[in-house]
């Protein structure tokens, strides 16, 4: 049908009834690409590791269909970033479960009860990614599972592979845009998973010509470019003070108690579509004397918006300070701040230095295994692999966490330390 002449295409519509058109509207094997297809064979995860827009939810959400209504799935696991991913986006999205369902055999979401049910009596219930222990029990013979290189929790996947033990062929598809993480490199490398690939550009002619324009002219070229338009899974870029794998061996689920937490802020300098973000992220130093990174809220917009998010996360988490860096706007940071709030406990500090002699010290305190993430910071952790000393950009998210561990830990005390504590001599001359 795609390769005949248009006319030739109408001829044929218009001797379809009426029916026969509403058929052939879910007629996902008509209408699907062949790598949007599920593949032949033996497989137990189909992973789908693809660019932003080659239609990766409507993929999950057709083998669900499919699977429902041929009866080889009756309990099913939706399981997304968020509760509000699997309910937005996977169910009651443009190219979820529900949009995807004939009226013939339309569902009930019952989103009280986190579940679908369909007319034959098969379930599917929604997970979120960020609550592991909701999936440790439950037991299912098929599964949905998006954008899994972006869970916060690695025992989310865990959890989801121990309950797939229903049925003779338990299986299920992972939908992700790629990102180094261990997990999504396991399972590339795993005899029992199948993976299909595919680019932005695939589905080009369903994309808006402006969202087009708009991601090529931003990511085209760029490393983030390669990871989000051509889904390559990246590896180390050569020379940068942060390896993925270095922060994934010190990721933790959760932080001990803590000592005192900070705000680290780096404000952008002028608020356009194509601006740099303001980097805000919220650290903390445990009672174990290792720094914790709690929270990233970074984001593009007006002062007085990015002013705002600084000081309900220093609310948020009942922190101790707002530690912003004021070379673009001198005292007008503090200003915009207290506009906000006048009582926060700020203090603005000076990048007397380049960004190498800031961030070097941190560096080596996650090389000590010192630092860890408290779960995942796709934005951030995509800044440090990709900062090389010496760049050009600005990695933002990396200066505000940089400046608020600076704040956090006594380097004085570093240096005093004795070998296997790191012995200081990373740090002399970056002081």
């Amino acid at each position: 049908m795609a390769l005949l002449p248009e006319s030739k295409r109408l001829e044929i519509l218009d001797e379809l009834t009426d029916k026969q058109i509403q058929q052939l509207k879910f007629a996902w094997q008509f209408w699907a690409r062949p790598s949007q297809l599920p593949p032949d064979g033996d497989w137990q995860v189909w992973l789908v590791m693809a660019g932003r827009g080659f239609g990766k939810t409507r993929i999950g959400a057709e083998w669900v269909r499919d699977e429902v209504e041929s009866g080889r799935r009756k309990r099913i696991a939706l399981v997304g970033r968020t509760a509000a991913d699997v309910r937005d986006v996977m169910i009651e999205g443009e190219s979820g479960i529900m949009a995807c369902c004939p009226p013939w055999f339309t569902p009930i979401y019952e989103p009280s009860k986190r579940r679908v049910v369909w007319p034959n009596g098969a379930i599917a219930t929604a997970y979120s990614g960020d609550e592991p222990n909701l999936l440790r029990g439950p037991q299912h013979d098929g599964f949905w599972c998006d954008e899994l290189a972006a869970f916060r929790y690695r025992d989310a996947w865990d959890m989801l592979l121990l309950g797939l033990r229903l049925g003779a062929d338990p299986r299920g598809v992972v939908t992700t845009t790629p990102r180094p993480k261990a997990v999504v490199r396991e399972l590339t490398k795993d005899s029992t998973c199948v993976v299909t690939r595919g680019s932005t550009y695939d589905n080009a002619a369903n994309l808006a010509p402006s969202f087009l324009s708009r991601i090529v002219s931003r990511y085209e070229g760029t490393s983030l470019g390669r990871q989000e338009l051509y889904a390559e899974l990246l590896d180390d870029m050569p020379g940068a003070l942060w390896t993925r794998g270095l922060i994934d061996a010190n990721r933790v689920a959760q932080a001990p108690g803590l000592r005192r937490i900070v705000v680290g802020v780096d404000p952008a300098i002028s608020n356009t579509g194509d601006s740099d973000y303001t980097g805000i992220v919220v650290c903390a130093i445990g009672q174990d004397g290792h720094g914790y990174v709690l929270e990233d809220r970074s984001v593009r917009g007006t002062p007085e918006q990015w002013a705002s998010r600084a000081v309900a996360a220093y609310h948020d988490h009942k922190a101790d300070r707002i530690v912003a860096e004021k070379n673009q706007g001198g005292d007008m940071v503090e200003s915009t701040i207290r506009h906000v709030d006048p009582n926060v406990a700020y203090r603005g500090v000076h990048a007397s230095k380049g960004k190498l002699p800031r961030a070097e010290p941190i560096s080596a305190l996650y090389e000590q295994g010192r630092c860890h993430h408290v779960g995942v910071f796709a934005g951030l952790e995509e800044e440090m692999c990709n900062y090389v000393p010496g760049a050009e950009k600005s990695p933002d998210r990396m200066d505000a966490a940089v400046w608020a561990f600076t704040e956090l830990f006594d380097f004085g005390a570093i240096l005093a330390a004795p070998v296997g504590m790191g012995d200081g001599s990373t740090y002399r001359g970056h002081l």
